[in-house]
């Protein structure tokens, strides 16, 4: 079971990111998927997930982020629109072999992927 997160990058504050989460070993359909990000100081903090008939999002994603899941293509995307300096963070993907899916770390025990890092300038 492994996972690769890509597609961070530099963007403007109000700009928009697309960040993949790409699977192996592992029907995504099968497995809850979360985001979680964690910026510099602060403690890792989870910011969507998708289950097999759930989707989570936290206060600050609501609205913003859109999290979706392509079966063909074993990846779990994270959509972020709108996007503010304070979204700035490292942005990992996680598993577990669960129905139903979670904002809490503890939670993904399965695997994490490597992180991408989101910078977004004022």
């Amino acid at each position: 079971v492994q996972l690769q997160a890509f597609g961070g990058g530099l963007v403007q504050a109000g700009g928009s990111l697309r960040l993949s989460c790409a699977a192996s070993g592992f029907s995504v359909d099968d497995y809850a998927i979360a985001w979680f990000r964690q910026a510099p100081g602060k403690e890792r903090e989870g910011v969507s997930c998708i289950g097999q008939k759930d989707v989570k999002y936290s206060n600050s994603a609501l609205g913003r982020f859109t999290i979706s899941r392509d079966n063909v293509l074993n990846t779990v995307y994270l959509q972020m629109n709108g996007l503010d300096p304070e979204d700035t963070a490292v942005y990992y993907c996680a598993t577990a072999p669960t129905i139903g899916c979670s904002l809490k770390t503890h939670y993904y025990i399965e695997a994490w992927g490597q992180g991408t890092l989101v910078t977004v300038s004022s």
